[in-house]
C-alpha cells in the first residue's frame, strides 16, 4: 500500500537570509513521501541559487513574477499532487524532523478526517530555539469562529480535496486570506483534528505585524474576512485580538 502523499508549499521573494533553513527543515524530515514545491517571485538578491542548489531534492520550483505571497501559494496548490497539501513560510521551521511524520499518522489513522492542525511557537529571528509567543491551540468546536477563534493557518495541513471543492486564497485579502480561507472552510463542517504539541517554529516579523501600518491593515481585513464568510462581526474581532495576550504569557 502507498504511502499517504504530502505535498509541501513555500512561496518565497528575496529572502536569502533563511530560505536554507526552511529548505533544511523539510529536507530533514524523517517522513519519505513529500513532494517540496518551492514557488519564487522572481527574486534577485540570491535566493533562487540558494534553491536551486538543491537541486533534484526540491520536487518543483519556478521563479516568475507574481501578485504576492498567497499568489504564489496558490500556484503551489496547482502543482501539489499529493494527497495532503501544507505551506512552510520561507522563515519558519517545522519544530522538529519527525512533524510530517506524526501528520501523516494521525491522516492514515482516522480516515474521516479532512484536515490536522496543532500548535506553534513565534522565535527571535536569530535563534529559534528561544520562544517568544505560544500559540496555543484546542479541539475545534462549532461556534468557535464566531468567538474569533482560529488555528495557526501554518500548522494547517488539508486534504487537496479540501482546496478543489472550496478553493485557494482569495487574493483581494492581501494580508488576511489565510484567516478568509480558514472561515470559508472551517465553518463548511470539514472534519480537522487538533494534535497537542508544537509543530511549527514562526520568526517574528511577518507580514501581518512588522507595522502599525499593517496591523491596522490586517485587523480591517480581519473583519472584512469575518463579514464576507457571514461569521461574525466587530465583536469578534475584538475577543479575537485579546486572545492573542495569552500567546505571550505562555511558554509551554
Amino acid at each position: 500500500m502507498n504511502k499517504l502523499k504530502i505535498s509541501i508549499i513555500t512561496s518565497v521573494w528575496n529572502n536569502k537570509e533563511t530560505i536554507r533553513d526552511a529548505v533544511d527543515s523539510v529536507l530533514s524530515q524523517t517522513y519519505e513521501n513529500i513532494e517540496y514545491i518551492v514557488v519564487d517571485g522572481a527574486s534577485t538578491d540570491g535566493t533562487v541559487g540558494i534553491v536551486q542548489s538543491y537541486g533534484d531534492k526540491i520536487s518543483k520550483f519556478v521563479s516568475e513574477k507574481d501578485k504576492g505571497i498567497y499568489d504564489g501559494l496558490n500556484k503551489g496548490i496547482s502543482l501539489a499532487t499529493g494527497d495532503v497539501v501544507a505551506f512552510l513560510h520561507s522563515d519558519d521551521i517545522y519544530a522538529s524532523a519527525t512533524i510530517i511524520e506524526e501528520v501523516a499518522l494521525a491522516f492514515t489513522s482516522d480516515k474521516s478526517i479532512d484536515g490536522v492542525y496543532g500548535d506553534l511557537v513565534y522565535t527571535p529571528k536569530s535563534d529559534t530555539s528561544k520562544v517568544l509567543r505560544y500559540w496555543k491551540s484546542r479541539e475545534f468546536e462549532s461556534g468557535l469562529l464566531a468567538k474569533g477563534w482560529m488555528p495557526a493557518h501554518p500548522t494547517l495541513f488539508l486534504k487537496r480535496e479540501v482546496y478543489e471543492k472550496y478553493g485557494e486564497f482569495d487574493l483581494s485579502f492581501k494580508i488576511a486570506a489565510d484567516y478568509d480561507f480558514m472561515l470559508r472552510v472551517l465553518k463548511s463542517g470539514i472534519q480537522v483534528k487538533y494534535l497537542p504539541k508544537v509543530l511549527y517554529k514562526m520568526r517574528v516579523g511577518g507580514e501581518s505585524n512588522k507595522s502599525i501600518k499593517n496591523i491596522v491593515r490586517k485587523s480591517r481585513e480581519d473583519l472584512k474576512a469575518l463579514k464576507k464568510n457571514s461569521v461574525g462581526g466587530f465583536g469578534s474581532l475584538i475577543v479575537k485580538n485579546l486572545s492573542k495576550i495569552g500567546q505571550f504569557l505562555r511558554k509551554s
